[in-house]
């Protein structure tokens, strides 16, 4: 699969899981939404309730930009639709980034009536890998 196929199908996929690791290399993993624009992927800290706002995946982030994101497509019924798409780069926390909100909000129905307030996340992608069947 070219770095190109393997962009547009991670942008095909509603959910992606976001790997990071803090200053210790302890591994984190966690479920987000995002947009990608060219080879940027931003996902926004939302007002979904949480624990704390003091988020592990920001914190991580800061410590060690170094992450990856993973999509992927199953169906139990038919294996020739397999496929899964990594996405390694660059993590970067922005306080306020209104045209990556703007990508959240067109994308997600959720966002356009109460749309995401907290930090950005955006991963510059180094590089884009992934398998089909």
């Amino acid at each position: 699969m070219s770095p190109e196929e393997a962009r547009e199908l991670f942008a095909s996929a509603r959910i992606a899981r976001l790997a990071t690791a803090g200053a210790d290399g302890v591994p984190h993993i966690v479920p987000l939404v995002f947009a990608v624009h060219g080879d940027t992927i931003f996902s926004a800290v939302d007002p979904k309730p949480k624990a704390t706002s003091d988020l592990k995946r920001l914190r991580n982030v800061a410590a060690n930009p170094r992450v990856a994101l993973l999509a992927d497509h199953y169906d139990d019924a038919d294996w020739d639709a397999l496929w899964w798409v990594r996405a390694d780069g660059a993590g970067r926390v922005l306080d306020a980034a209104p045209d990556a909100v703007a990508l959240l909000r067109a994308r997600y129905a959720q966002y356009r009536d109460t749309p995401p307030d907290g930090p950005v996340l955006a991963v510059d992608v180094r590089r884009w890998s992934g398998w089909r069947a």
